[in-house]
């Protein structure tokens, strides 16, 4: 669980640079169309955050398509890697999840999010008694992850999300928890997780067999709020940077390095990649 939480905390932190700053200016000619067609007013951000500078991209998009993520995936070289890092020996796996989803641009409004201050918001407990809950609540775009509540901690974690990271072992099933504004990103680590989507989007039963705990049974948001985030962008934040292996072992932590983990992140606050707010 672990391991997984520190993937979700740097995928979220490249989702933070990818809408803090503007990485769509030119050479659009990789991007899927709909991304194309989907940038709008991302190119009158003024400032180029340094986080820009750790992706080793010049431009990227977070979410796959239905219609051209084989292209897409050939381009990040997504299609040698099987997953949680590629697309290879999943493609028809990815293929009937995307028909699912009635859209993949950044929001639900059109995607008109220009360049806008970005928090990320974890579920740890450094939260507690800080009241940052209005300090939260005043950026534009707030990221969270798993099923970490907000429901009776408004005040410590605010009361607004826009993109909730999550898989099915950790998406919200009571619908005391939904919330119509909120963008559902499903970080996939096995076909099992897209087969979950494309079973439980349309109206199947779903096993719980495959998982390493029992995923959610039935789905509280509308599919047009889920999206899928690009492999590629797990793989820079978990192979890249992390050096996590490509195969996985059974035993959910036998190589996860803490200290490591915590370093990274601090290289990030060091240098002013991101800010601390605890």
């Amino acid at each position: 669980m672990k391991r997984i939480l520190l993937v979700f905390i740097l995928a979220a932190a490249v989702m933070y640079g990818i809408l803090h700053g503007n990485l769509w200016r030119n050479n659009l000619y990789w991007l899927p169309p709909t991304a194309v067609e989907r940038r709008n007013s991302l190119d009158t951000c003024l400032l180029k955050p340094a986080f820009e500078s750790l992706l080793g991209v010049d431009k990227i998009y977070p979410f796959l398509c239905a219609n051209d993520f084989i292209r897409v995936a050939e381009f990040h070289g997504s299609d040698k890697f099987e997953l949680p890092y590629g697309i290879k020996r999943a493609e028809q796996f990815f293929r009937l999840a995307l028909s699912r989803l009635q859209n993949c641009g950044l929001s639900n409004e059109g995607d008109s999010i220009a360049c806008r201050r970005c928090v990320v918001v974890g579920n740890g407990g450094v939260l507690r008694n800080k009241t940052l809950g209005e300090k939260i609540d005043s950026y534009d775009v707030i990221i969270r992850m798993n099923n970490g509540p907000v429901i009776g901690y408004e005040e410590d974690v605010g009361r607004r999300t826009t993109f909730r990271l999550s898989y099915p072992e950790s998406i919200f099933s009571d619908p005391i928890h939904y919330d119509p504004n909120t963008t559902v990103v499903l970080i996939v680590f096995k076909p099992r997780d897209l087969k979950w989507l494309w079973e439980i989007l349309g109206g199947q039963k779903i096993s719980a067999k495959g998982f390493w705990k029992k995923p959610a049974l039935n789905l509280i948001y509308k599919s047009s709020q889920i999206r899928i985030l690009d492999p590629s962008i797990t793989r820079k934040t978990a192979y890249e940077w992390l050096n996590f292996p490509t195969r996985f072992p059974k035993k959910e932590n036998e190589y996860h390095n803490i200290n490591a983990e915590q370093k990274f992140l601090k290289k990030l606050i060091d240098k002013n990649f991101v800010v601390n707010l605890t």
